[in-house]
């Protein structure tokens, strides 16, 4: 990963990631299976998982998951709600050291933390990892920053009140950055439409998941949700607002 500290960024936030993160569209799994030949038998090894909402999507589509993440809290938070289901095994582990045996995995799925990696480091261990033949999935929900007055009042807000937001939300990369890292192992790439339907509660609690909201006792914490109550009321129809995402995926070999 590209420093210590992005293992520990969420710590503190872990209920309201539980909580409040999006989901990711059923159609990611059908696409992987028609277009990539991804079959349920396929074992993955979820890179980063977080709390485990990347996890359920495969468990749910019938894999065999090995969710590798470096920050306890997450960690544990995915256990107690995913370890009851038998295909599921958590595993204390970097993107650059996974603790998975050579070749002993068919996909590896990285979702929203990719950003976090380092690239060079990351590539060499999914290469030792994936069987030959095996593919990497990258993907994660793009909020859309335009096209409703509430997704352009929020993109403001956080531009006003996030702690470091503009520093993060540059990680993320684009298409001609995911075809170099993947060289001549890129297969392809989709995009899905996604959303969340929030009411305030909710809202606040997705703001509150990400990084770089400051979070209570610090001086822009009560000002942020005060702004963010005038733009849910002002946006809010039938009690909520809806919360829009781009999910985008990236597959290929990694050679």
């Amino acid at each position: 990963m590209k420093d210590f500290n992005s293992t520990e960024r969420f710590s503190d936030r872990v209920a309201d990631y539980v909580r409040y993160r999006p989901t990711y569209p059923e159609a990611l799994i059908d696409w992987l299976r028609k277009a990539h030949g991804v079959t349920p038998d396929w074992r993955v090894a979820d890179i980063g998982a977080g709390t485990g909402i990347s996890c359920k999507l495969f468990l749910d589509a019938g894999h065999t998951v090995m969710a590798v993440e470096p920050n306890a809290a997450m960690r544990g938070a995915a256990a107690e709600w995913l370890g009851s289901h038998p295909k599921f095994l958590t595993v204390d582990g970097r993107a650059d050291a996974t603790n998975l045996d050579d070749a002993s995995v068919d996909l590896v799925s990285v979702a929203q933390a990719f950003h976090w990696f380092d690239p060079e480091s990351t590539r060499r261990e999914f290469h030792r990892i994936l069987r030959p033949g095996g593919l990497a999935a990258i993907y994660w929900n793009s909020r859309r920053l335009t096209g409703t007055p509430f997704l352009e009042g929020y993109e403001a807000l956080l531009h006003i009140y996030g702690t470091d937001y503009t520093s993060v939300a540059e990680r993320y990369a684009d298409e001609p950055r995911m075809r170099e890292w993947f060289g001549e192992g890129w297969r392809g790439t989709a995009s899905f439409d996604h959303r969340q339907l929030l009411d305030f509660d909710a809202l606040r609690g997705r703001l509150m998941s990400s990084s770089y909201a400051p979070q209570a006792g610090h001086p822009k914490h009560e000002p942020m949700i005060e702004a963010l109550r005038r733009l849910f009321d002002a946006c809010a129809v039938d009690g909520r607002v809806s919360f829009d995402y781009d999910t985008r995926i990236y597959v290929g070999e990694i050679p």
